[in-house]
């Protein structure tokens, strides 16, 4: 099939090794950080935020993340261009979608006199919330549609990248506590150009079960 989006995807891999000498230009960092704000979520709810690790310094502190586990993705983290956490808002409320309300209202997407009605589509977050108000499983699953995003925008920009579940969660809350702000981070996109000798996942071909075996036209 010869498609500008097949091209991207048969071309995207998780890459292994990076070149420590490239770095992603400002210019495409911009249209990453745009198409995460665009990312799509269940009643727009939005409960995330991108904390993107560019200077040496905060790079030092994602590193040091790593002391306990997941040391195999550490070296990741000081050749790669940038980071970026994806987080997410583990107690979702009605105060929070409110947000997302008021913001349609001013974009003229929703009519001021609609607003109570607006928050109808909060029934969503009601039936994934428990009695301690955690709703963190069902805004995770929303992460992971901006995840998916990204990881297509930076391959159409010739940007490679690496998708990382290996974090640990608990000390990046604690070493993030200020930027994160009671969110958590459950994964990370590692994004860059790789090294041309020492990637080996670069050189194998793709591998994806055959079409019939994954997709059922009714």
């Amino acid at each position: 099939m010869t498609h500008p989006i097949i091209a991207d995807l048969e071309k995207r891999y998780t890459t292994k090794k990076y070149d420590p000498s490239q770095r992603v230009s400002q210019e495409d960092l911009a249209v990453i950080c745009e198409a995460m704000r665009l990312s799509a979520s269940s009643i727009n709810s939005q409960p995330w935020k991108f904390i993107v690790i560019e200077s040496d310094a905060a790079k030092q502190r994602m590193h040091d993340t790593f002391a306990n586990k997941f040391q195999f993705n550490q070296p990741h983290i000081k050749a790669c261009s940038h980071v970026i956490l994806f987080a997410h808002n583990p107690k979702y409320s009605r105060e929070d979608y409110a947000k997302v309300i008021d913001k349609g209202i001013e974009d003229r997407r929703t009519k001021p006199e609609d607003r109570e009605n607006a928050f109808g589509g909060f029934a969503f977050v009601d039936l994934n919330t428990d009695e301690q108000g955690n709703n963190a499983n069902w805004t995770r699953s929303q992460v992971y549609l901006a995840l998916g995003n990204t990881m297509h925008t930076v391959a159409r920009l010739g940007i490679d990248s690496t998708p990382m579940e290996g974090v640990d969660s608990e000390m990046i809350s604690e070493i993030f506590a200020e930027e994160l702000g009671g969110y958590e981070c459950a994964v990370a996109l590692v994004i860059g150009y790789h090294h041309s000798d020492e990637d080996y996942n670069a050189k194998l071909p793709k591998s994806r079960l055959a079409t019939k075996e994954v997709i059922q036209i009714l």
